[in-house]
């Protein structure tokens, strides 16, 4: 029988494994780490992330910044709508949250991985831990993968190493260009008095925008103990990972709290001014904010909590309105978003196919997961595309 080597024991690696043709094949996955789907066990705080429940190709390239193009063929032939049919017929039923975001109805990772460990023992996949990869040296129509617990030869290789450095100075040795890794998915660090004494206080929606790049985003909003962080700020640092990492995380940001143009918020804030011109402003709640937040603006714009409405003068509500509306930050580093750490770079993709994920430089050699210079916001979308991709590599080899 002809030997699948798996190198890493990842998401790509274990679903690729699960999917393969035992009959056909002795599959081997080699991990470095004591434990397998270490990202799997953590991501979506140990509920596991499965996927997004967006199942129109098109519009799901749209929340890669690196790999869109690529991916579009990929998924046409297996989408968030087959993972979930995969695991329904394994009896893992999966919920699909507000937000769209898809989770195991157990609300436990462990599941996820309970569901790999079993379709892979079934298999009789042979899961090596603690067994971290040297070299791998071309043999003819093998390869020979050296390891600190001794040497495998394999008819085929599946390499699904993750954005580790040394996997990818092996691959780089075995012929294929990598792109430079910077960081992707990441919160912004700010020292601000606006944010100072708030942590945990979010917005439902607010706008982002970093002039220096031209570029806007929006989504909910948390202040932390650091800066900011929340959907609209990790895609942002998702999109732009490239020219942040350029500008050493270093530029500034404008926000607006409310996501309501200066004139929009003027016309709320004049006609609340009319109908309650004896409330005083620090009681008033003419935007959805929490009171603390409330407060801390009309203290930076220094006007005075008691002030009546009627008595706010023109000048103070434009400063209000401005600290609300176009608030500027200076960004001065970058924190990593809780351990769901993401890599922009990785492996060309113009050096794979993408048809069936092989290496378009090294016979019987396929490439897949976060080793390759694909990434995606938070959401699910990570692990979608390593699914997608394993399932290819497995239909490839099966039908050889």
């Amino acid at each position: 029988m002809k030997q699948i080597i798996i190198i890493g024991g990842g998401a790509a690696g274990f679903f690729c494994a699960s999917n393969l043709d035992e009959k056909k094949y002795t599959i081997t996955i080699l991990e470095q780490n004591s434990d397998v789907l270490q990202k799997v066990k953590i991501s979506g705080g140990g509920r596991c992330n499965v996927t997004h429940a967006c199942f129109d190709p098109r519009e799901l390239v749209q929340f890669y910044p690196r790999g869109n193009k690529e991916l579009l063929s990929v998924f046409t032939r297996f989408q968030p709508g087959d993972t979930m049919e995969w695991f329904d017929q394994r009896n893992v039923p999966l919920k699909i949250e507000n937000d769209n975001r898809t989770f195991p109805e157990s609300n436990s990772s462990q599941t996820i991985i309970n569901t790999f460990l079993s379709e892979t023992q079934k298999k009789n996949v042979s899961v090596k831990t603690k067994c971290t990869v040297k070299e791998i040296e071309k043999q003819d129509e093998k390869y020979l993968v050296k390891t600190n617990s001794g040497d495998f030869e394999a008819d085929y290789i599946v390499y699904t190493t993750g954005s580790s450095p040394k996997s990818l100075k092996i691959i780089e040795s075995l012929g294929h260009k990598i792109i430079d890794l910077v960081p992707s998915l990441f919160t912004f660090n700010i020292k601000d008095e606006l944010l100072k004494d708030l942590p945990g206080t979010s917005f439902e929606n607010a706008g982002i925008s970093i002039p220096e790049l031209k570029t806007e985003e929006s989504g909910p909003l948390l202040i932390t103990h650091w800066g900011l962080s929340g959907p609209a700020v990790l895609k942002i640092s998702a999109w732009e990972a490239i020219n942040l990492a350029k500008l050493k995380y270093n530029f500034e940001i404008e926000v607006n709290f409310i996501s309501i143009s200066m004139d929009d918020a003027e016309e709320s804030f004049l006609h609340f001014k009319q109908n309650n011109p004896k409330k005083s402003i620090g009681q008033s709640k003419i935007f959805e904010l929490t009171n603390r937040f409330w407060q801390k603006i009309l203290e930076i714009s220094k006007v005075d909590l008691n002030k009546q409405m009627a008595n706010v003068s023109g000048k103070e509500m434009q400063k209000i309105l401005e600290n609300l509306c176009r608030k500027k930050f200076r960004v001065t580093g970058k924190s990593t978003f809780k351990d769901e750490f993401v890599t922009a770079g990785g492996v060309d993709l113009k050096e794979i196919n993408f048809k069936n994920m092989s290496s378009k430089l090294l016979p019987n050699f396929y490439i897949a997961g976060e080793v390759l210079n694909i990434d995606a916001v938070t959401g699910g979308f990570n692990f979608q595309a390593c699914w997608s991709e394993g399932w290819l590599i497995a239909q490839d080899l099966n039908t050889l």
